[in-house]
């Protein structure tokens, strides 16, 4: 279900990831992809994880004060490891416990399928 926390998340996933349609990387998905291009398996895992570590860490997220905007910018930058995320914030031991709540849900990659869609890995 889509909802303000997830579709941070996927804006933040397509800024944070590159197309990889040159040797130097490419461009962020960004500036020639957009939700419409998610694949169905990836919008459903996506949402499907947004959801489950909303539920999850409630209390947590209620407490850091945050936007859900913010947080799941914050949950798409920090499970995947990025240089910023919940542990950046000035949130103390919340956003450690967030960024704690991260580690299960692992890394994400995306990239461009042979269909033009965007997959995750």
């Amino acid at each position: 279900m889509k909802t303000t926390f997830s579709t941070a998340y996927l804006e933040c996933a397509l800024w944070s990831s590159n197309d990889e349609s040159n040797e130097q990387g490419g461009n962020p998905m960004d500036a020639n992809y957009d939700e419409s291009d998610l694949s169905d398996e990836c919008r459903e895992q996506m949402e499907k994880d947004c959801a489950e570590f909303q539920e999850s860490n409630r209390e947590l997220l209620e407490a850091s004060g945050q936007s859900d905007e913010q947080s799941g910018h914050d949950f798409w930058l920090t499970r995947c490891g990025h240089g910023a995320g919940f542990w950046d914030r000035g949130l103390g031991d919340i956003g450690r416990k967030l960024t704690d709540a991260c580690k299960p849900y692992g890394n994400v990659d995306l990239y461009i399928g042979d269909d033009g869609k965007i997959y995750s890995i």
